[in-house]
């Protein structure tokens, strides 16, 4: 399978120093020939670096004649309006807003203050009633992996909140 290919190609790569904090998001043969390649990083994931990436496969696509003589290979980093998978990505994104939707179906939102191999930590702000007052307070919520079926950063132009 391509996807395979394509795939030991990339661990390949990624041994090299400048690669070697580089991931794997997803690999995905379209039809028409489009291959799309999502690939990350825990540090930057610039337009170079992947418009290398994407010269070093295009060599063994076109050596090896895996797509014929047209296709197109897209090769790019996962994007904000992407969901989160591994838990290196909220690492990356400490600091930032979240939108979840966990697998009981609810919702929640918050700044993602804290983030491990097993769970993260969000932390929002709530009205709470205290007789006929109402306060506000920071309350931290946290979320085994297993229990995030969708994870989004929230768009926001106003300057990043990272601690």
């Amino acid at each position: 399978m391509l996807e395979h290919k394509i795939e030991g190609l990339l661990l390949e790569k990624f041994k090299e120093e400048e690669y070697e904090d580089c991931f794997i998001v997803e690999i995905k043969l379209h039809a028409n020939n489009k291959l799309a390649v999502f690939v990350d990083s825990d540090s930057a994931m610039d337009f170079r670096k992947c418009q290398r990436i994407s010269r070093y496969l295009e060599s063994f696509i076109d050596e090896e004649g895996w797509l014929g003589e047209k296709y197109v290979l897209e090769v790019s980093s996962p994007g904000i309006d992407r969901p989160l998978v591994f838990p290196r990505q909220y690492v990356k994104n400490l600091g930032r807003d979240f939108t979840l939707k966990l697998a009981d179906g609810s919702e929640d939102e918050g700044t993602l203050i804290a983030a491990d191999d097993e769970k993260i930590t969000v932390e929002k702000k709530v009205r709470i009633k205290e007789g006929k007052r109402k306060r506000t307070q920071e309350v931290q919520t946290e979320y085994k992996y297993s229990d995030i079926h969708k994870a989004l950063v929230k768009i926001s132009f106003k300057k990043n909140k990272k601690k």
